[in-house]
């Protein structure tokens, strides 16, 4: 008999040695996973959660020990692929589910019923390999950082287009101020015995407004004085001194007392505290003939004393015709008033000028931006 070359059976013997280990794995019992009797409360959910290495194969079991419907369960790879799943059971003899890659298998338990359910479980796996029987099922969570961008294109400022325009313009070439005299009477206010009667009105008109393409006229502010008798004229006479030193200090276009008053430069006047007094008020012609009838009537500002004054600066009270009321109530005594108005008119020249305007008009560009989104996901971790 002729014998075989050692290299040869040494081969088969090598083949032979492996084919038999195979055999002795592939016959291997199945690994317990989990074998547990659990109770889902009335209307409640259960959920257990193990790992399993690639390639094994996972054998499943349950029974509810009263025979007793269960509404729902599911056998599902992480996080949302259903592998299997059965309604309204008692008892699930052995389903083998087989594992692709390595992951985290959730077996969830539902029951719908208002009693509770008592189930037996029993969890198995048998390993592809040697090498993953030692497999750790158990399933640990880490908190771990997703990032996803978020990419959108929007509108930047790239630069300016600038533009040169040549345009004739209307520019003021000078502007002055001057006090100017309205009115300046005195005024005899007889006593409320007085067959006369004891009242009294003066008229006045302030300039008017003149308005042209390159000249301007308007009356900007104004105001009154009304004083009685020698006490209210020396008075004046010691506003005046005062004004005196004040226009020494200063391009004044002003040279009385109620000039500075209406021209903001002064906000008070001196009055005497002695003397006869009178009521005075400014009103239009309409409550002035109602003033002069005893009939009731309204009035732009009133006062009575010695001496009395106002300043106006609203534009709508600076234009037309208005009355200085005056009234005595002494019964046999009349008195001797002074009214004063002023108004400081400003006048404003224009010329034509030509001049060079610059515009910037902003350039924009589209661009494309990638903003980072962090979320923290926690996730399940299997084999350690």
């Amino acid at each position: 008999m002729k014998q075989l070359n050692p290299n040869i059976l040494k081969e088969l013997t090598l083949f032979w040695s492996l084919l038999l280990a195979t055999t002795a794995f592939a016959q291997q019992a199945p690994i317990d996973v989990t074998e547990q009797t659990i109770k889902i409360g009335p209307m409640q959910e259960q959920e257990l959660q193990f790992g399993f290495a690639a390639g094994d194969k996972i054998l499943f079991q349950f029974k509810e020990i009263n025979d007793k419907e269960l509404k729902e369960i599911e056998v599902i790879e992480y996080p949302t692929t259903s592998k299997f799943s059965d309604y309204k059971t008692t008892q699930i003899d052995t389903k083998t589910i087989q594992v692709v890659k390595q992951g985290v298998y959730l077996f969830k338990f539902k029951n719908g019923a208002i009693l509770g359910r008592i189930c037996k479980i029993k969890i198995q796996r048998v390993p592809a390999s040697e090498a993953t029987v030692n497999f750790n099922t158990a399933v640990s969570w880490e908190d771990k950082q997703e990032t996803t961008y978020n990419t959108y294109t929007k509108e930047v400022l790239a630069g300016y287009d600038t533009t040169y325009t040549r345009k004739t313009k209307k520019v003021v070439v000078k502007s002055e101020q001057r006090e100017e005299l309205v009115f300046d009477k005195p005024q005899r206010v007889h006593s409320s015995a007085n067959t006369n009667g004891n009242k009294a009105s003066l008229s006045f008109t302030l300039p008017k407004n003149v308005i042209t393409p390159y000249k301007t006229t308007k009356v900007v502010s104004w105001a009154y004085w009304v004083g009685v008798g020698n006490e209210a004229n020396e008075a004046w006479k010691q506003n005046s001194k005062i004004i005196v030193s004040i226009a020494k200090g200063a391009a004044a276009y002003f040279t009385t007392p109620l000039g500075a008053l209406a021209a903001g430069v002064v906000t008070d006047l001196a009055i005497p505290k002695m003397g006869e007094d009178v009521y005075y008020a400014v009103a239009d012609k309409v409550n002035r003939d109602l003033f002069m009838a005893g009939q009731p009537h309204r009035v732009i500002d009133q006062g009575k004393g010695v001496a009395g004054f106002r300043k106006f600066s609203d534009p709508a009270l600076s234009q037309g015709a208005y009355y200085i009321l005056l009234s005595n109530d002494n019964l046999v005594q009349g008195v001797d008033a002074s009214v004063k108005v002023i108004a400081i008119v400003e006048t404003t020249t224009y010329e034509d000028k030509v001049i060079t305007e610059t515009t910037l008009t902003p350039r924009y560009e589209k661009k494309t931006f990638s903003e980072p989104i962090i979320k923290t996901v926690r996730m399940p971790v299997t084999g350690k």
